[in-house]
Formats: C-alpha cells, sequence, structure tokens
C-alpha cells in the first residue's frame, strides 16, 4: 500500500505515461505539466497536456480494509483507500491540434489502464511509494453537466477541452501500529467491603 506520497506519485505516473507514447512527429512541441486551479488563469501554455487533480474522494466500496503487518509482527492501522478524480486537458493553437492531442490521450489511457508499480515509483517522490505487487486503476469518468459545470468554474477564464478521469482505490497506508495485548486468560473477582 502506498505511503500519502502515492497522490503525487499517481498523478506523475499518467504524465509520463502519456509523453513517453506521443507521437512526436505530430506533436513535437506538446508539454505534459501537472496543474493547480491558479494556473489555469494565466492562459493556454501552448501546445500540450495538463493534468489537474480535482477531487479526491474516500473509496466507499472497500473500507474494510486489513492493515499490512511488519516483518517482525506488528500490524498496522488499516490503509485510506482514495479515488483520485482528474481532468486531463489539452491545449493547442488551433481547435484541430487540441482535438488530436485527446484523442491520442484518451486512446493511450484506454490501451495502459493499469499503472504498474515500476511506473509509478520511478516518477513519484520515493522509489518504494508503491510495493511490488500493487498496482492502479486509471478510468474514464464523464461528469454529468452539473458536475461539470463546478469543474468548468474552477477552470476559469480558460476553459480547456478536458475528459474526466478516476484513479480508482489508491490505498495510502498508516504508520501507527495497532497495539495488541495478549488474550486474557484468567478472570479474578474480587469484592471488597461487602455486606458480612
Amino acid at each position: 500500500m502506498a505511503s500519502y506520497r502515492g497522490l503525487a506519485a499517481v498523478s506523475r505516473g499518467i504524465l509520463k505515461l502519456l509523453e513517453d507514447a506521443c507521437p512526436r512527429a505530430e506533436f513535437p512541441n506538446a508539454q505534459f505539466e501537472l496543474h493547480q486551479a491558479l494556473d489555469f488563469m494565466k492562459g493556454a501554455p501552448g501546445e500540450g497536456v495538463s493534468l489537474f487533480l480535482y477531487r479526491i474522494a474516500v473509496n466507499g466500496t472497500r473500507r474494510t480494509l486489513r492493515g499490512r503487518v511488519d516483518p517482525d509482527g506488528r500490524r498496522f492501522k488499516p490503509p485510506l483507500p482514495l479515488d483520485l478524480c482528474y481532468a486531463l486537458c489539452t491545449w493547442g493553437r488551433t481547435p484541430d491540434v487540441q482535438q488530436r492531442l485527446l484523442g491520442f490521450c484518451m486512446r493511450a489511457l484506454e490501451d495502459t489502464p493499469i499503472l504498474p508499480p515500476g511506473l509509478l515509483n520511478q516518477h513519484g517522490p520515493e522509489p518504494t511509494t508503491f510495493r511490488s505487487d500493487e498496482a492502479v486503476e486509471i478510468v474514464c469518468d464523464p461528469l454529468n453537466l452539473q458536475d461539470l459545470n463546478v469543474l468548468w468554474t474552477l477552470l476559469k477564464p480558460n476553459v480547456p477541452l478536458a475528459a474526466t478521469y478516476v484513479a480508482r482505490f489508491v490505498p495510502i497506508e498508516s504508520d501507527l501500529a495497532i497495539t495488541e495485548a495478549p488474550e486474557v486468560q484468567v478472570r479474578t473477582f474480587d469484592m471488597v467491603g461487602g455486606p458480612a
């Protein structure tokens, strides 16, 4: 299970996957960047892809997870399973370039919906953020009109062409060990000061 650094590792992993797959003959100047809401006020960066983490939610389908156990037997508190909601935005000199770039990105994510730990750890903030048996699934998650309007409001005044995705079930592990005591073997009931 990932440490709290897992959020940044997933974001960087998605961008690196797209950058490595980019057909540079068609998009020679495309840049791949993480953005926050303030970045959209600055205007279009030219040609490229912006990945914007706009929402993080607790995954409600798998809340009863077991905590990890160290080799010495210490048990830790259960992980927090998160869903990371992204807007994958594209920019271009013309609408044609912008649309082709988004088409490429969507196809690349559909072709590689599972991000392996090697990719996540290689481009994350720490090389051991994800264990060797862990991966993250990326799925397209179109928003309804109301939620899309909220997202557009965040991205004003420069609303880009975008598709929305979810990185499902990113478990953030705890560093707090659970204190375990031995099972009760004997109970002693002793009443002092009762009636004689």
